[in-house]
């Protein structure tokens, strides 16, 4: 069975799109279209029902989806252990991490990776934390430095790099403020802007409040993952939410609740049936040498 076709079959399946598939391994449509018809020649059955300008998986391509992208994985993993007998660090280093990480905690690392290791090609791709974990699970990325879950999947390896305190904001004229002494029964009064459902930090929000059994449920008003626009709402009044310390400045006025208090964890994580590359080794210990918690 030739690779090329499994790895075209694979992009089409992503990608539901021929056109889409040869764009992205940089080949034309109909040489894309000649390696999935050869793979369905060599297997007896067509792998896809075209349909209009749709394009599906049939019961076969849904068989065999999973196991041609384990066949492309272990051929990749097999590469980088061979490549891995030189010890040097080079070559190309995919990685994926949040806009927040990228812009607030990863830079003095990539300055130092980049001056350590400057024969590394690095291929930052940027995306929701969610998003980058299934990324590093379905193997097209090797490192997430990401929010991690609070169940991490087991197959996934992870370090927690940095602590995260997330404080309770509002507007500085919100009336909140005035709050002697504020319960949690006070603030799920108000409605909130948070990230939005099945996001990691959501999770542990909704957690923290099922911990302290609240007697009323949370009011979301708005939800977005985009932390700078939650600070731009809250700071002009729309609701309370919770931010990262790197966020906090005059505009926001924090408060204190004694019962509540959150933090999440970022850090890296990366497949625990794979090898890593040398350079993505070494991207682990600069991170482990260069970031201090906090």
């Amino acid at each position: 069975m030739d690779f090329t076709n499994l790895q075209a079959f694979v992009a089409v399946a992503e990608q539901r799109s021929f056109s889409r598939a040869a764009g992205q391994l940089f080949l034309t449509q109909p040489a894309i279209s000649k390696r999935i018809a050869a793979l369905e020649t060599e297997l007896g059955h067509p792998l896809f029902d075209r349909i209009g300008h749709q394009v599906q998986l049939t019961e076969t391509g849904h068989a065999l989806l999973p196991r041609a992208r384990n066949i492309l994985l272990e051929l990749e993993d097999t590469r980088r252990s061979i490549r891995n007998l030189s010890g040097q660090v080079g070559g190309q280093l995919s990685m994926v991490t949040s806009h927040h990480i990228g812009l607030h905690r990863l830079p003095p690392v990539l300055r130092r990776y980049s001056g350590d290791y400057p024969q590394v090609e690095l291929d930052l791709q940027f995306m929701e934390s969610e998003q980058a974990c299934q990324t590093v699970l379905h193997g097209d990325s090797e490192l997430g430095v990401v929010t991690l879950p609070l169940t991490p999947p087991a197959e996934l390896k992870f370090q927690a790099v940095w602590s995260d305190p997330l404080h309770i904001v509002v507007g500085p004229d919100h009336p909140l403020t005035r709050e002697r002494s504020l319960t949690p029964k006070k603030l799920l009064e108000w409605p909130a802007i948070l990230p939005m459902r099945g996001t990691f930090t959501r999770m542990l929000v909704e957690q923290a409040f099922t911990d302290l059994q609240s007697p009323m449920p949370l009011q979301v008003k708005l939800a977005t993952n985009n932390l700078e626009t939650i600070k731009m709402m809250v700071g002009i009044g729309l609701g309370w939410s919770v931010l990262p310390q790197t966020l906090l400045d005059e505009e926001l006025t924090c408060l204190h609740l004694p019962k509540l208090q959150l933090a999440r964890e970022l850090g890296v994580v990366w497949h625990a049936g794979r090898t890593l590359s040398n350079a993505a080794s070494a991207m682990l210990d600069c991170l482990r040498r260069t970031v201090k918690p906090g």
